[in-house]
């Protein structure tokens, strides 16, 4: 997934605040431009975020609704898992009061 990476999602959290170049996103991390521009095209191939040229800049820019579309996704998930647990938590009390 697009966001498993600690680096990708740092990425994410810049863009959040602003457009950015990529030798802007690759300052605060001690790995080359390559493969932050490797970390980008995944976050571009999953359709977070986008480039666009201004003059000799390459900007990227991060796609808002698709990462709220993804923000549903993942409470709606995180939700199903958590009922899924509270299930299995009352059967496991029900079994442990059960068993002398």
């Amino acid at each position: 997934m697009a966001l498993s990476d600690p680096v990708r999602r740092s990425l994410i959290a810049r863009l959040s605040l602003s457009d950015a170049t990529v030798n802007d996103l690759a300052e605060p991390f001690e790995i080359s431009i390559q493969a932050i521009s490797k970390h980008l095209k995944v976050l571009e191939n999953a359709g977070l975020i986008s480039k666009s040229r201004d003059g000799q800049r390459r900007l990227c820019h991060l796609d808002e609704q698709a990462l709220e579309t993804l923000t549903s996704w993942i409470d709606a998930t995180r939700l199903t898992a958590e009922r899924r647990h509270r299930r299995l938590d009352d059967l496991l009390t029900k079994i442990t009061k059960e068993t002398p």
